[in-house]
Protein backbone atom coordinates (compact mmCIF):
# COMPACT_ATOMS: atom_id res chain seq x y z
CA UNK A 1 0.00 0.00 0.00
CA UNK A 2 1.34 3.54 -0.91
CA UNK A 3 1.53 6.14 2.07
CA UNK A 4 0.61 9.03 0.12
CA UNK A 5 -2.83 10.25 -1.20
CA UNK A 6 -2.41 8.78 -5.05
CA UNK A 7 -5.50 10.34 -6.45
CA UNK A 8 -4.78 14.21 -5.43
CA UNK A 9 -0.65 13.71 -5.86
CA UNK A 10 -1.02 12.35 -9.24
CA UNK A 11 -3.90 15.11 -10.38
CA UNK A 12 -1.25 17.69 -9.04
CA UNK A 13 1.44 16.28 -11.34
CA UNK A 14 -0.96 16.28 -14.41
CA UNK A 15 -2.42 19.71 -13.55
CA UNK A 16 1.59 21.03 -13.08
CA UNK A 17 2.72 18.75 -15.98
CA UNK A 18 -0.01 20.38 -18.55
CA UNK A 19 0.18 23.95 -17.21
CA UNK A 20 4.09 23.91 -18.65
CA UNK A 21 3.87 21.95 -21.80
CA UNK A 22 0.48 23.46 -23.29
CA UNK A 23 1.96 27.07 -24.11
CA UNK A 24 3.13 28.15 -27.93
CA UNK A 25 7.19 26.80 -28.43
CA UNK A 26 9.12 25.93 -30.73
CA UNK A 27 7.99 21.89 -30.06
CA UNK A 28 4.77 22.38 -30.10
CA UNK A 29 4.76 24.45 -33.83
CA UNK A 30 6.75 21.85 -35.30
CA UNK A 31 4.21 19.00 -33.99
CA UNK A 32 1.31 21.02 -34.96
CA UNK A 33 2.79 21.83 -38.30
CA UNK A 34 4.02 17.94 -39.00
CA UNK A 35 0.10 17.09 -37.82
CA UNK A 36 -1.85 19.33 -40.47
CA UNK A 37 0.43 17.75 -42.88
CA UNK A 38 -0.09 14.32 -41.37
CA UNK A 39 3.94 13.89 -42.07
CA UNK A 40 5.27 11.45 -39.63
CA UNK A 41 3.08 12.43 -36.83
CA UNK A 42 3.27 8.87 -35.06
CA UNK A 43 6.73 9.38 -34.71
CA UNK A 44 6.97 12.99 -33.71
CA UNK A 45 4.44 12.43 -31.24
CA UNK A 46 6.68 9.50 -30.31
CA UNK A 47 9.88 11.27 -29.91
CA UNK A 48 8.49 14.02 -28.01
CA UNK A 49 6.60 11.93 -25.25
CA UNK A 50 9.34 9.70 -24.63
CA UNK A 51 11.36 12.85 -24.17
CA UNK A 52 9.36 14.43 -21.79
CA UNK A 53 9.23 10.99 -19.84
CA UNK A 54 12.94 10.85 -19.79
CA UNK A 55 13.74 14.32 -18.90
CA UNK A 56 10.40 14.14 -15.84
CA UNK A 57 11.70 10.96 -14.77
CA UNK A 58 15.54 12.41 -14.51
CA UNK A 59 14.53 15.79 -12.48
CA UNK A 60 12.30 13.56 -10.03
CA UNK A 61 15.24 11.42 -9.51
CA UNK A 62 17.32 14.74 -8.32
CA UNK A 63 19.12 15.75 -11.87
CA UNK A 64 17.07 18.88 -10.93
CA UNK A 65 19.60 19.84 -7.80
CA UNK A 66 22.83 18.72 -10.09
CA UNK A 67 21.62 21.28 -12.61
CA UNK A 68 20.71 23.97 -10.40
CA UNK A 69 24.52 23.64 -9.06
CA UNK A 70 26.14 23.70 -12.94
CA UNK A 71 24.66 26.77 -14.52
CA UNK A 72 27.22 26.46 -17.58
CA UNK A 73 25.07 23.62 -18.83
CA UNK A 74 22.67 26.02 -19.50
CA UNK A 75 25.01 28.51 -21.58
CA UNK A 76 25.86 25.79 -23.40
CA UNK A 77 22.40 25.11 -24.03
CA UNK A 78 21.55 28.78 -24.37
CA UNK A 79 23.59 29.61 -27.34
CA UNK A 80 23.16 26.16 -29.35
CA UNK A 81 19.60 26.45 -28.88
CA UNK A 82 19.74 30.01 -30.09
CA UNK A 83 21.63 29.26 -33.37
CA UNK A 84 19.25 26.67 -33.98
CA UNK A 85 15.99 28.44 -33.88
CA UNK A 86 17.53 31.28 -35.71
CA UNK A 87 18.34 28.88 -38.60
CA UNK A 88 14.41 27.58 -37.82
CA UNK A 89 13.04 30.23 -38.01
CA UNK A 90 14.78 31.76 -41.13
CA UNK A 91 13.38 28.72 -43.29
CA UNK A 92 9.66 29.61 -41.83
CA UNK A 93 10.41 32.98 -43.03
CA UNK A 94 11.57 31.88 -46.45
CA UNK A 95 8.39 29.73 -46.43
CA UNK A 96 6.36 32.24 -45.67
CA UNK A 97 7.45 34.41 -48.23
CA UNK A 98 7.50 32.41 -51.22
CA UNK A 99 4.54 30.59 -50.22
CA UNK A 100 4.80 27.74 -52.48
CA UNK A 101 5.41 24.27 -50.27
CA UNK A 102 3.10 22.10 -48.60
CA UNK A 103 0.07 24.07 -49.38
CA UNK A 104 -2.18 21.73 -50.33
CA UNK A 105 -3.23 19.70 -47.50
CA UNK A 106 -5.73 16.87 -49.51
CA UNK A 107 -1.73 15.79 -51.51
CA UNK A 108 0.00 16.39 -48.38
CA UNK A 109 2.36 18.34 -49.97
CA UNK A 110 6.29 17.58 -50.21
CA UNK A 111 7.25 14.70 -47.61
CA UNK A 112 10.61 15.13 -45.64
CA UNK A 113 12.34 12.19 -44.77
CA UNK A 114 11.43 10.39 -41.36
CA UNK A 115 14.99 10.95 -40.07
CA UNK A 116 15.38 14.47 -40.95
CA UNK A 117 12.00 14.66 -38.87
CA UNK A 118 13.43 12.90 -35.95
CA UNK A 119 16.35 15.36 -35.75
CA UNK A 120 14.18 18.59 -36.25
CA UNK A 121 12.14 17.03 -33.29
CA UNK A 122 14.89 16.45 -31.10
CA UNK A 123 16.73 19.76 -31.66
CA UNK A 124 13.56 21.57 -30.78
CA UNK A 125 13.95 19.35 -27.80
CA UNK A 126 16.92 18.89 -26.59
CA UNK A 127 18.70 22.33 -27.23
CA UNK A 128 15.92 24.06 -25.64
CA UNK A 129 16.77 25.17 -22.06
CA UNK A 130 13.12 25.84 -21.19
CA UNK A 131 12.69 22.27 -21.75
CA UNK A 132 15.22 21.41 -18.55
CA UNK A 133 13.70 24.21 -16.70
CA UNK A 134 9.92 22.97 -17.17
CA UNK A 135 10.78 18.94 -17.04
CA UNK A 136 13.79 18.52 -14.84
CA UNK A 137 13.76 21.69 -12.66
CA UNK A 138 10.43 22.86 -11.99
CA UNK A 139 8.67 19.14 -11.97
CA UNK A 140 11.53 17.80 -10.55
CA UNK A 141 11.68 20.41 -7.80
CA UNK A 142 7.78 20.39 -6.94
CA UNK A 143 7.81 16.38 -7.10
CA UNK A 144 10.41 16.41 -4.63
CA UNK A 145 8.44 18.07 -2.73
CA UNK A 146 5.91 15.45 -2.35
CA UNK A 147 8.23 13.30 -0.44
CA UNK A 148 8.69 9.20 -1.04
CA UNK A 149 6.90 7.40 -2.97
CA UNK A 150 4.93 10.33 -3.88
CA UNK A 151 7.55 12.26 -6.44
CA UNK A 152 6.82 8.83 -8.11
CA UNK A 153 3.30 9.64 -8.41
CA UNK A 154 3.29 13.25 -9.22
CA UNK A 155 6.14 12.53 -11.97
CA UNK A 156 3.45 9.88 -13.36
CA UNK A 157 0.92 12.22 -13.86
CA UNK A 158 2.64 14.36 -15.40
CA UNK A 159 3.91 11.74 -17.82
CA UNK A 160 0.14 10.85 -18.59
CA UNK A 161 -0.30 15.12 -18.99
CA UNK A 162 2.18 14.74 -21.81
CA UNK A 163 1.31 11.93 -23.42
CA UNK A 164 -2.15 13.74 -23.53
CA UNK A 165 -1.22 17.05 -25.22
CA UNK A 166 1.32 15.75 -27.69
CA UNK A 167 -1.28 12.61 -28.75
CA UNK A 168 -4.09 15.83 -29.28
CA UNK A 169 -1.97 18.19 -30.34
CA UNK A 170 -0.42 15.41 -33.22
CA UNK A 171 -3.03 13.74 -34.35
CA UNK A 172 -6.07 16.76 -33.22
CA UNK A 173 -4.44 18.83 -35.71
CA UNK A 174 -5.58 16.95 -38.87
CA UNK A 175 -9.12 18.66 -38.05
CA UNK A 176 -7.41 22.00 -39.21
CA UNK A 177 -6.76 20.71 -42.74
CA UNK A 178 -9.92 22.52 -43.97
CA UNK A 179 -8.34 25.71 -43.28
CA UNK A 180 -4.63 25.24 -44.14
CA UNK A 181 -6.16 24.07 -47.38
CA UNK A 182 -5.82 27.67 -48.38
CA UNK A 183 -2.64 28.81 -49.37
CA UNK A 184 -2.88 32.38 -47.21
CA UNK A 185 -3.47 30.36 -43.83
CA UNK A 186 0.08 28.29 -44.44
CA UNK A 187 1.81 31.44 -45.06
CA UNK A 188 0.40 32.88 -41.65
CA UNK A 189 1.39 29.76 -39.75
CA UNK A 190 4.65 29.97 -41.54
CA UNK A 191 4.94 33.82 -40.48
CA UNK A 192 3.46 33.15 -36.78
CA UNK A 193 6.59 30.06 -36.34
CA UNK A 194 9.12 32.26 -38.45
CA UNK A 195 8.16 35.30 -35.85
CA UNK A 196 8.14 32.82 -32.45
CA UNK A 197 11.32 30.74 -33.18
CA UNK A 198 13.45 34.41 -34.19
CA UNK A 199 11.82 35.92 -30.60
CA UNK A 200 12.91 32.76 -29.06
CA UNK A 201 16.48 32.75 -29.97
CA UNK A 202 16.90 36.28 -29.34
CA UNK A 203 16.01 35.17 -25.84
CA UNK A 204 18.04 32.66 -25.90
CA UNK A 205 21.37 34.72 -27.15
CA UNK A 206 20.37 37.67 -24.93
CA UNK A 207 20.53 35.96 -21.86
CA UNK A 208 17.01 36.81 -21.66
Amino acid sequence: MLSVPVFPVAAAGFGTGLSLIVAIGAQNAFVLRQGILRHHVPIVVAVCAVSDIVLIFAGTAGVSTLLTHAPGMFDVLRYAGGAFLLCYGALAARRAVRGTAGLDTDERGPDRSAPAVVFTCLALTWLNPHTYLDTVVLLGTVGNQQGDPGRWVFALGAVVASLAWFLALGFGARLLRGVFARPVAWRVLDGGVAALMLALAAGLLLGA
